[in-house]
């Protein structure tokens, strides 16, 4: 049987129909999906259709990624925070705006962590960061990681948070990342998932990349406005989508950096926007893509 692994989709709708329509094409009919569904993207609203249409024609298990703590977490809080026209908060106020009851009661009940076992194959944990956080990455090289690989029953951990394709073996267990279909890192501007196929009692992986529309998610970004709402982190998603070479958390982190220089301190999200201008200068950010 095969089984295709989505995760970090982030709104991106058009990649995630691409990535659909190739697994049904290929026979595909499970699903998994890891978590952060919506975020940073336009029009939230058609991916959350498009996997509410999926999951009534196919089996789809769905998990909790930390986008979905995030719109929880504000909600809880009485929906204050965060701020229009703001790089920090804009992008993630837009999209909690764009979300309807049903989507957040479908996240309510989604849990963070799930082991599964089909057909009597081996059992599989997926999960958005690891096993034990939402939020924690699952890094090669890493003490923390052979400690958690370690610590499960699994043979095979399927995780997302990172968005960039990867493997890591230990003994006889592995970690599978399939990347990102909606914003991922290092791909050369396609869209990213992961298949996994099982024959023979063995789970075998193949990664996926495909080239998809990106002048259309880019154009969607605009035509709602989202570099008004949160103009630098969309020059930044733009550059991603394009060019794949940098990320979100980076650029934050010496945004933080330079307003404590200044400042001596910094509250998320109260950043002023002339750090989130120096940083990305920094980083050689296309200058002409433009904000407004």
């Amino acid at each position: 049987m095969d089984i295709a692994v989505l995760s970090d989709i982030h709104g991106n709708y058009v990649a995630l129909k691409q990535c659909l329509e190739y697994a049904v094409s290929h026979n595909i009919n499970t699903f998994f999906f890891l978590g952060d569904y919506a975020g940073e993207l336009a029009y939230p609203e058609r991916t959350m259709q498009l996997l509410y249409d999926l999951s009534k024609e196919h089996q789809c298990y769905f998990i909790k990624g930390n986008k979905e703590e995030y719109w929880l977490k504000y909600r809880a809080d009485g929906e204050r925070g965060w701020k229009d026209k703001n790089s920090a908060s804009g992008a993630l106020l837009y999209t909690y705006n764009s979300l309807t009851d049903r989507d957040l009661e479908f996240f309510e009940q989604l849990q963070p962590v799930q082991e599964i076992v089909i057909d009597k194959m081996p059992a599989i944990i997926i999960c958005h960061g690891s096993p034990n956080n939402v939020s924690e990455k699952l890094l090669p090289n890493d003490m923390r990681t052979i400690d958690i690989m370690n610590s499960v029953n699994a043979s095979i951990i399927l995780c997302g948070h990172t968005h960039i394709q990867q493997k890591i073996a230990h003994k006889e267990r592995c970690i599978l990342n399939p990347g990102s279909v909606g914003i991922p890192f290092f791909s050369e501007g396609k869209t990213q998932f992961l298949i996994l196929h099982g024959k023979d009692g063995i789970w075998s992986e193949e990664f996926i990349s495909l080239r998809y529309d990106v002048d259309r998610v880019i154009n969607d970004m605009h035509e709602v406005k989202l570099y008004e709402h949160a103009p630098y982190w969309s020059l930044i998603t733009e550059y991603i989508l394009q060019k794949g070479h940098i990320s979100h958390g980076k650029i934050l982190s010496r945004v933080m950096e330079l307003c404590k220089e200044e400042t001596g301190d910094c509250v998320w999200p109260d950043i002023p926007e002339k750090y989130w201008a120096q940083a990305v200068e920094e980083n050689y950010i296309d200058k002409q893509i433009k904000l407004f």
